[in-house]
């Protein structure tokens, strides 16, 4: 259930920095209190992931999630370039994620 719990902080990490981008410095009330929520929840299933689940684990992990998804949608939603160099950096960090699931036991 830990991972769960850890994956979704992961997802809410995602939809909090995207609100703060959208948010133009917490100019814009609907995207900052969107940025708020989602960053308390984010970081409240990542504390009850954090019982069970060791921190290197688990702070790696969501960081990944959150890194890997803010790319995805820095391209597709804000025209972010996409180059080799990025791509291979996306890939080392999802193959970093990868083997610290593989690594862990829970």
């Amino acid at each position: 259930m830990a991972w769960i719990y850890l994956l979704l902080a992961g997802v809410f990490e995602v939809v909090w920095s995207t609100a703060m981008k959208e948010s133009h410095g917490f100019t814009r009330l609907i995207p900052s209190l969107i940025t708020v929520f989602f960053m308390l929840l984010s970081f409240a299933l990542l504390a009850v992931a954090m019982k069970t689940l060791p921190l290197g684990t688990s702070y790696t992990v969501w960081v990944g999630i959150g890194a890997i998804g803010a790319f995805i949608l820095g391209v597709t939603m804000f025209g972010e370039s996409l180059n080799p160099l990025r791509v291979i950096a996306v890939l080392l960090i999802f193959s970093g994620v990868v083997l610290l699931k593989l690594a862990t036991r829970e």
